[in-house]
């Protein structure tokens, strides 16, 4: 669509291209939130709610004029569901081999679950956790007492079988988003389960480690009195961190609850069966040839 923009605008959109590309090459894409804070970390515009809305206003003329590659940016709160469809039964046989795939954990002494504050944070954290073999799960702030409920049962499950299970946290660095790790565990106490919530990131090392942009606390949130107490009139939100960061930081937390050695046991395991599927495959591939 033909757009007319200013030189300031059109510099804006070269600084986003520049930062797509960097993390389209570490096989990253941003929401436009992430992308606002990168702006704000390097100092290319001020931390504020009109900055933020201009940016967007930028990026979406900038993509309807074809100067922004639409698949740069996401939007993880919507998407389509759809039922799956093959050609014939030998390319189902290679889709169900590609995502085929054992329970990594069934042997391990600990069980772990990755939980996260935001959901327009996911697409960060699922491809990580997928690598990991590890079940994850957006929150949307403080969890639903449904949610907790079914949790706490699998949880219970996986207790019966004689694992222990961790739950790593990640939430925003303000008033709720650090209460929430507290009640995580509190409400899964509840139900009995004997589940470990390790708080991950947001932390306040990690905010003097990695500096990301602040914001000011919520004065509204009743929890605001007794944060400021202890951290001061700043607060910094999740999506500030680094992609890399954040994936990293659950690499390391996921490695040290597994048994290395009954991890690699069962992904030979798993590539054998995948594998076999594949050969199927080719068999009826033959066969219709």
């Amino acid at each position: 669509m033909p757009k007319t923009f200013r030189s300031a605008a059109l510099e804006t959109i070269d600084q986003a291209n520049a930062i797509f590309d960097e993390y389209a090459a570490q096989g990253f894409t941003l929401t436009l939130r992430q992308l606002f804070y990168q702006f704000v970390s390097r100092g290319l515009i001020a931390n504020t709610l009109r900055e933020y809305q201009k940016l967007g206003l930028v990026m979406g003329d900038a993509r309807l004029a074809g100067l922004v590659d639409w698949r740069h940016l996401e939007d993880r709160t919507r998407f389509m569901r759809e039922n799956w469809h093959f050609e014939n039964p030998a390319a189902a046989l290679r889709e169900i081999a590609r995502q085929y795939g054992l329970d990594r954990w069934v042997d391990q002494p600990e069980r772990v679950a990755v939980w996260i504050e935001k959901d327009a944070l996911i697409g960060v954290i699922e491809r990580v956790c997928t690598d990991l073999d590890v079940a994850y799960f957006s929150s949307r702030g403080y969890t639903s007492w449904s949610q907790m409920y079914d949790a706490a049962q699998r949880f219970l499950d996986y207790e019966e079988q004689g694992q222990k299970c961790v739950v790593i946290h990640l939430g925003d660095h303000d008033p709720s988003g650090l209460d929430m790790s507290r009640d995580l565990q509190a409400r899964l106490e509840t139900f009995g389960a004997s589940t470990t919530v390790e708080r991950l990131a947001l932390n306040m090392e990690q905010v003097e480690h990695y500096n990301p942009p602040h914001n000011y606390a919520k004065l509204s949130d009743t929890r605001a009195g007794d944060y400021m107490d202890e951290y001061g009139a700043h607060s910094w939100e999740l999506d500030a961190l680094e992609p890399t960061v954040i994936a990293t930081l659950i690499e390391e937390a996921v490695a040290a609850h597994r048994d290395a050695d009954l991890w690699d046991a069962q992904v030979e395991h798993e590539e054998s069966e995948r594998e076999t599927l594949l050969e199927m495959a080719r068999n009826y591939q033959r066969e219709e040839s």
